[in-house]
């Protein structure tokens, strides 16, 4: 199973989320991007129109930046074409999992919100965050709760369809911290957590990124 990498900006290194996933890469063939300048529409097209995962080149996109090219290139990737590209991608079979930095909103990235379901509102200080499975599902299975010093984001959902199976508690605030939802043919999957390195080295987090990413993929059984 082939999954696209897309990640690194400002506030979210790119180097976190690609030491995270190292140790689940025996389970799929990652390609990364870190520059959104290398990013294509052709990347993600149909091209027979059918679903996956034999007409596209990957089965899912594993999205862990906000609209910005890269940690040194402030200027905004997400444009209207790019944000259509990833609604057709999922609307015709294509799996979607957002981590994080995938759910901050850009200036203009309405249609990649509705898409995504939600988008990023607020955190307080990094601070120890328990993140908690809340019912039976493909994503969480096998996944237990964990604790870890992360970012806990605020979020606002969007799109009236999510399903949300993991909730998020810090000393503050109570949050949802991951849900699926369909759109077309295709799926998508939120997880919150994910700033700092713990988070990505968590087993219980990698085994929320393996579900997820087959899930979106419909590979799960």
């Amino acid at each position: 199973m082939r999954v696209l990498l897309i990640c690194d900006d400002q506030w979210h290194p790119g180097q976190v989320a690609i030491d995270g996933i190292t140790p689940i890469m025996s389970s799929f063939q990652i390609d990364i991007i870190t520059n959104a300048k290398e990013f294509s529409p052709d990347m993600l097209e149909n091209k027979n129109n059918s679903t996956i995962p034999n007409s596209f080149k990957y089965s899912a996109v594993l999205l862990c930046k906000s609209d910005e090219i890269s940690q040194t290139d402030k200027q905004p990737w997400k444009t209207e074409s790019v944000q259509k590209t990833f609604t057709d991608y999922v609307e015709n079979g294509g799996g979607l999992v957002a981590v994080h930095s995938g759910v901050v909103k850009g200036e203009h990235t309405e249609t990649l919100d509705k898409l995504i379901g939600c988008y990023f509102l607020s955190h307080p200080d990094k601070c120890p965050v328990t993140v908690q499975p809340l019912k039976p599902h493909p994503v969480t299975e096998n996944a237990d709760s964990f604790l870890e010093i992360d970012e806990h984001y605020k979020i606002e959902i969007i799109s009236p369809d999510v399903d949300i199976l993991l909730a998020s508690y810090s000393p503050s605030v109570i949050c949802p911290a991951g849900y699926v939802r369909t759109q077309g043919k295709g799926r998508v999957c939120v997880l919150t957590p994910g700033h700092t390195p713990e988070v990505w080295s968590n087993p219980q987090f990698q085994r929320l990124l393996i579900n997820a990413l087959k899930w979106v993929s419909g590979t799960e059984n």
